[in-house]
C-alpha cells in the first residue's frame, strides 16, 4: 500500500512550471476589488479613477460609501492585526513557501471588517469606499482625494477648493486591493497595510504594475491577475517646493508578458503502467509468499 499511495503522491505533487508569453488578450477586461477606509467623513472626499482611454470614470461602476468611524473596536482591531500579520509573514517568507502555497491552495489571507456591536456616540470620522470595478485592460490611476468630482468632457475635476477649512487626514487602511478573480498561491501585497499620519498634507503613491496570470494546478483553472508594487509618500508643501495634491494615488500599468502556472505532469498512460505495475508485483509476491507458506506447513 506504500508504494501505491508514493506513486500516487508523486503523480499529484508535481512541478510546478512558470512560463512567460506575450500577452495578447486586449479586449479582456480588469477587475479591481478595493475595500479602503480613510480617516474622513465620507462627504469630505471623492474616488475616481481616469485612464489612458479617457473613458467616463462614471462607466467603471461604482464604489459603496460606508460612513465609519476610524478607532477600531478590539474585535476588528484583532481581526485587521491578524490580517496585517499573516500577509505580512508570507510576504517575507514567500521564497521558502511558495510552492507550499500553490500547491496546497493557499494565497492572502482575507477577513471581512466585522460589524461594529455598539456604534459610538458621536459623529462617523471615517469613510469605508468598497466594490468592484470593471476597467478597461490599459494604464490608469485610482484617486482618492478631498471634494467630490464633477465630470468634464475629457475627464473630472474634484471640488477641493470648497474645503479649504477642512482638516485633512489621509490615514487608511487597507482591507482589499487586488486586480481580477481570488487565486490560491497569489500574494496581494497591499492587503493589511496600514498607513497613519499627523500631518494634514500627505500625499501616498502606489505604482503598481499588474501581470496577467492563467493558473492552471491541481486545485484551480483560473484567469487572474497579480500584482507588484511600489510606495511612496511625502508632505504637500508649495513654500517648501513640495507640489502635488494630497490624497492616494494607485497608479496602475499593465505587463506585457503575461505568466502561466502550470504543474507539469507525466503522462496519464505511463503513470497508469507504473501503478498497475506494481499493484501486479504486490500480487505476485503475495502470491508467492501465500504459496511458500502452504508447503513449509
Amino acid at each position: 500500500m506504500w508504494l501505491v499511495y508514493s506513486e500516487v503522491s508523486y503523480f499529484f505533487d508535481s512541478n510546478l512550471v512558470f512560463k512567460f508569453v506575450p500577452d495578447t488578450d486586449m479586449d479582456e477586461k480588469l477587475r479591481i476589488n478595493i475595500d479602503i477606509t480613510i480617516a474622513m467623513p465620507c462627504s469630505n472626499i471623492g474616488a475616481d479613477i481616469l485612464d489612458s482611454t479617457s473613458q467616463s470614470v462614471f462607466g467603471f461602476g461604482e464604489l459603496q460609501e460606508e460612513d465609519t468611524w476610524w478607532e477600531l473596536t478590539q474585535e476588528q482591531q484583532d481581526a485587521f492585526d491578524a490580517v496585517k500579520y499573516l500577509n505580512s509573514y508570507l510576504r517575507e517568507e514567500y521564497h521558502s513557501i511558495w510552492q507550499l502555497l500553490w500547491k496546497k491552495g493557499h494565497g492572502s489571507v482575507r477577513a471581512t471588517v466585522p460589524q461594529r456591536k455598539t456604534k459610538p456616540n458621536r459623529r462617523a470620522d471615517a469613510c469605508r469606499l468598497h466594490g468592484v470595478l470593471i476597467l478597461n485592460k490599459v494604464a490608469g490611476n485610482f484617486h482618492i482625494t478631498l471634494g467630490k468630482s464633477l465630470p468634464l468632457p475629457h475627464g473630472h475635476i474634484h471640488l477641493n477648493m470648497l474645503f479649504d477649512d477642512v482638516a485633512q487626514n489621509f490615514s487608511h487602511r487597507i482591507h482589499r486591493l487586488s486586480f481580477g478573480s481570488p487565486a490560491n498561491g497569489i500574494i496581494y501585497p497591499l492587503e493589511g497595510d496600514e498607513k497613519i499620519t499627523t500631518e494634514e498634507n500627505m500625499l501616498y503613491q502606489y505604482f503598481i504594475e499588474v501581470v496577467p496570470t492563467d493558473v492552471d494546478t491541481t486545485f484551480e483553472s483560473i484567469k487572474t491577475f497579480q500584482y507588484a508594487v511600489k510606495e511612496l509618500e511625502r508632505s504637500i508643501s508649495h513654500h517648501k517646493g513640495s507640489h502635488g495634491v494630497p490624497g492616494l494615488f494607485f497608479k496602475y500599468d499593465m505587463a506585457a508578458l503575461k505568466i502561466k502556472v502550470y504543474q507539469e505532469r507525466e503522462n496519464l498512460l505511463q503513470f497508469m503502467l507504473r501503478l498497475f505495475s506494481i499493484i501486479g508485483g504486490i500480487y505476485v509476491i503475495v502470491g508467492f509468499i501465500n504459496t511458500l507458506v502452504l508447503t513449509i506447513r
